[in-house]
């Protein structure tokens, strides 16, 4: 008799059936040609924003060793369309729907957060502060850690639903910032966003992606995104989302290792259209081959 395999997971008060969720900006409906979205963690469309955005210049991608540089932007119908196309689209699985939002400002962050945290086919919401902070400094939100908290403090007035604090690695500290969005009421912390790159044409001496700069993404990024889960499991007791060079259940069990409770799979899905349940049933597979029956066991087992 096979036993059985625990693999939920709680993000705040919402549950998942297992650990594994597409990184936003990687997934769209037309996946559904590709794999059942039902046997997935969770659903995370591309990140919304408030008004309708063209996105950045092309070419908007480009391939390094270990990875790929993506420089889309937030290309995006805005927040009318979101509500009245997307969400009735995901709604109809019958996992969680989680909200990213992305924002031009702290007042816009709240404003979209108070629309969508409190619709009722919402089940968290993912907080892109990655992006610039434009009536600010025009850093990223995620880069300073005072910023991070009062966001987060605002945005958790407005709405019940989980939040999720998707970091970004281009800082010193990323321990910093996690204790920050952790004091502002974070449930949940995504490690992390892409890391800023660049790639030139020796032929042409011209950047490869037409905003110059971009995110890498990949097999490359994994080896320091795992050192930052671990670094932040280490500071706070929020759940970890881990994210950043996923590309099969054994990439995925090392984060976990690290700390995360749960994982994104982005870059992967673009070469193997099925990676989110391949991993699904690795990890499985591996709880299989170690007689692990509950996947908590394994979150933040690392032996140091």
């Amino acid at each position: 008799m096979i036993a059985q395999r625990n693999m939920e997971v709680s993000i705040g008060s919402l549950s998942l059936q297992n650990p594994v969720m597409p990184a936003s900006g990687a997934f769209g409906p037309e996946m559904h040609e590709a794999l059942d979205f039902n046997k997935i963690g969770a659903i995370i469309p591309k990140s919304i924003t408030k008004h309708p955005q063209p996105g950045n210049d092309t070419p908007r991608v480009c391939e390094t060793h270990g990875g790929m540089i993506n420089s889309i932007g937030i290309q995006s119908k805005g927040l009318d369309v979101y509500l009245s196309k997307i969400i009735p689209e995901f709604s109809a699985y019958d996992v969680p729907l989680i909200s990213s939002i992305s924002a031009e400002s702290i007042d816009e962050f709240c404003e979209m957060s108070d629309v969508l945290g409190n619709h009722p086919d919402i089940d968290a919401l993912e907080l892109n502060i990655s992006c610039p902070n434009l009536k600010g400094d025009g850093l990223a939100f995620g880069m300073d850690a005072e910023v991070t908290r009062e966001l987060l403090t605002r945005v958790r007035q407005v709405t019940d639903v989980p939040l999720i604090a998707k970091l970004t690695p281009n800082v010193t500290s990323i321990q910093e910032i996690a204790k920050a969005a952790d004091a502002g009421g974070a449930d949940a912390l995504t490690v992390a966003n892409t890391i800023l790159a660049m790639a030139i044409d020796t032929e042409t001496k011209k950047p490869m992606v037409g905003n110059v700069m971009g995110g890498l993404s990949g097999p490359a990024v994994k080896p320091i995104m795992v050192r930052m889960i671990y670094q932040t499991s280490q500071v706070t007791d929020l759940p970890i989302i881990g994210c950043g060079g996923i590309m099969n259940g054994t990439d995925a069990i090392e984060m976990i290792l690290a700390g995360a409770s749960a994982v994104q799979v982005g870059t992967a899905s673009f070469i193997t259209p099925t990676a989110l349940t391949d991993v699904v049933q690795e990890i499985r597979d591996y709880m299989e081959r170690h007689d692990v029956k509950n996947i908590y066991d394994l979150v933040g087992s690392v032996e140091c």
